[in-house]
């Protein structure tokens, strides 16, 4: 099989943190690069994610679909009573 290529990336990280990231290392028996690129892989794809829902937020506030914040605001002091309002649609 042939390798992907490849680049290198350099990051300064607090000494505390490289210490963390070689614990790891050693505990699960994998380099200190498979670390990163794990750690590297779901941070990017948590970005995605937020730039993805934030997409689609913003896409929501465009056509109108939105609660108002007195509603929410009126559903969420309700929550403390014994009749809580519904949720705002």
């Amino acid at each position: 099989m042939a390798k992907a290529e490849t680049r290198v990336l350099t990051a300064h990280v607090p000494i505390p943190m490289a210490e963390k990231v070689d614990q790891l290392a050693d505990r699960l028996e994998r380099s200190r690069g498979w670390i990163m690129k794990q750690a590297l892989s779901a941070w990017i794809a948590q970005e995605e994610e937020r730039d993805q829902l934030t997409h689609e937020a913003l896409t929501d506030v465009d056509t109108g679909c939105v609660i108002d914040h007195p509603s929410v605001q009126a559903w969420a002091d309700s929550l403390s009573t014994d009749e809580p309002l519904p949720i705002p649609r």
